[in-house]
């Protein structure tokens, strides 16, 4: 499997969630969301390389997840992370699964953001 099969395979185990195909005749982006509140904390995405700014031809399968902001800086110097595309660029990153070294690394971003988007953790109070 490749890092795009591997982490949607991850994701159905470990959160219950299907990837959701939104738009006609598309089946490259796949939006994930909790089940309750519908709220996406992730969305792969086949991208240009060349719009990435990547080596390499044609395109890479992009997962865009939230992210502490704090960590963006540091993880975008790491090969495979890039600033969010398509997205909010200082919340959000995009990471090229196929090329991070530790797919686990990938794992802990996605319950980071899923964690981010909950709505139970939403209304806490902070402090």
């Amino acid at each position: 499997m490749n890092g795009r099969e591997t982490t949607i395979a991850h994701i159905k185990k470990e959160y219950d969630v299907l990837p959701e195909y939104l738009w006609e005749g598309d089946f490259d982006t796949a939006v994930f969301r909790h089940n309750d509140t519908k709220k996406w904390f992730g969305i792969f995405m086949k991208v240009k390389c060349s719009t990435l700014g990547i080596e390499g031809e044609g395109t890479a399968d992009v997962l865009n997840v939230k992210c502490d902001p704090l960590l963006v800086d540091l993880l975008v110097q790491k090969q495979g992370f890039l600033r969010a595309y398509h997205m909010n660029k200082r919340l959000w990153i995009s990471i090229i699964p196929d090329r991070v070294e530790d797919i686990r690394e990938v794992y802990g971003l996605i319950e980071q953001s899923f964690k981010l988007t909950d709505k139970k953790s939403a209304n806490k109070p902070k402090g």
